[in-house]
């Protein structure tokens, strides 16, 4: 069905889009969609944007959309460059300032040895060869730039371009967003059953009733194997725990967002700083543990010695959706003409979400997309190059 055909049906009233899950994904492919006055419905088995979208770093590293190559890095690059002017856009709209920032990087050399190195000089020859800016930092160069890392450390890699937003008020932008223009947010409404005739979803069952609409977008995160299991279809989604700390100190002692290998302390402006983050393979539980955040809090005191006096202010953990080759799945789930995913994002879901969206919103009105969307198709062969996302 054209844009044409949706636009005339939401018109009368008869149609619409109905996507399944309401973190970041699902609200920001809603909102781009009922920009373009098509009706669209999010239903989730609880709050809206409490999942996984809530409880990341909310880093948004740097990308080339002109230079980027790898499908992931075509996709990355496409999204973070629609950042600026998607929260402009939603501040204005709702009064919500979301937090973006554009903080800067630096990914930490923590030791001279050889191994190190090498790991550093990959990245570099990585992100260059994505178009990212970035430059190598000697130790001298490292302290200048930021005096309270610690004096061990010989280096870094320094990402000029990253950014930062932050995840909880990006979340409620998007939903004052969304309710603006229309969309019919439904909490706590778990899908049970996907009603089905033929090639064609016609509703899916809630407890309080059925939902027909025209598409159907399963964007459930970690929970999305679940749904597709309801027509027959597995794509080995599965959740992996990440438990962040939060730290404060005031006033602030550096501004760059600080990394190394899968670990980060991203600063806020008001003090506070994220610790993150582990990756456990724990099924769905999201309670932390203590040996966790004591690694964590080790972790941010070996690389900035002055948080020792900083207030520890919560631990918690997220479940995200990982995928069996790093990439999430976009695009029609074969075998219906009317339903489709975008779920598996990894540690990558508020800075994939805005391509995400616009790539969604262009497959489900018909339009041509900015990415290609094959490397991304649902029946892609898992056995494929694992391509790792960025930290968050």
């Amino acid at each position: 069905m054209c844009y044409k055909d949706l636009y005339n049906n939401f018109m009368s009233g008869e149609s619409d889009i109905l996507i399944i899950g309401g973190g970041v994904i699902g609200l920001t492919t809603a909102y781009f969609l009922a920009r373009e006055g098509i009706r669209v419905t999010v239903v989730d088995k609880g709050d809206l944007g409490q999942e996984s979208s809530w409880a990341g770093a909310g880093i948004l590293p740097g990308g080339n959309p002109k230079r980027a190559h790898t499908p992931l890095g075509q996709l990355r690059a496409r999204s973070v460059s629609l950042f600026p002017e998607l929260s402009a856009e939603l501040r204005e709209r709702t009064g919500i300032d979301n937090g973006y920032v554009c903080s800067g990087g630096l990914e930490l050399r923590r030791s001279a040895d050889a191994l190190e190195k090498q790991r550093l000089d990959s990245l570099v020859r990585e992100e260059r060869g994505e178009g990212t800016n970035c430059e190598v930092l000697d130790a001298r160069a490292l302290h200048e730039l930021e005096p309270a890392v610690a004096e061990s450390l010989p280096g870094a890699v320094y990402f000029p371009e990253m950014a930062q937003v932050r995840n909880p008020r990006h979340v409620k932008a998007l939903i004052a967003a969304c309710a603006q223009l229309g969309v019919r947010l439904l909490t706590e409404t778990p899908v049970y059953a996907l009603e089905q005739a033929g090639v064609r979803i016609q509703a899916v069952r809630t407890p309080a009733g059925s939902i027909r609409a025209e598409r159907f977008v399963i964007a459930a995160g970690s929970w999305s194997d679940m749904l597709l299991e309801l027509v027959g279809w597995r794509v080995h989604i599965r959740p992996i725990r990440g438990q962040i700390a939060l730290l404060n100190l005031v006033p602030p002692i550096f501004k760059r967002i600080l990394m190394a290998g899968s670990q980060y302390l991203v600063p806020r402006p008001d003090g506070r700083v994220l610790v993150g983050s582990t990756e456990e393979n724990v099924g769905f539980d999201k309670r932390t543990t203590a040996a966790a955040i004591q690694e964590l809090l080790g972790f941010a005191l070996q690389l900035v010695p002055g948080l020792a006096q900083a207030h520890v202010e919560r631990a918690w953990a997220g479940l995200r959706p990982g995928s069996p080759d790093g990439r999430p799945f976009l695009g029609p789930v074969p075998g219906f003409d009317n339903l489709f995913l975008a779920a598996g994002h990894f540690r990558s879901g508020i800075q994939l979400s805005p391509g995400t969206a616009l790539v969604m919103k262009q497959l489900l009105l018909g339009e041509l997309t900015d990415v290609p969307l094959d490397p991304f198709r649902l029946d892609r062969a898992t056995s494929t190059r694992h391509e790792t996302p960025f930290r968050s």
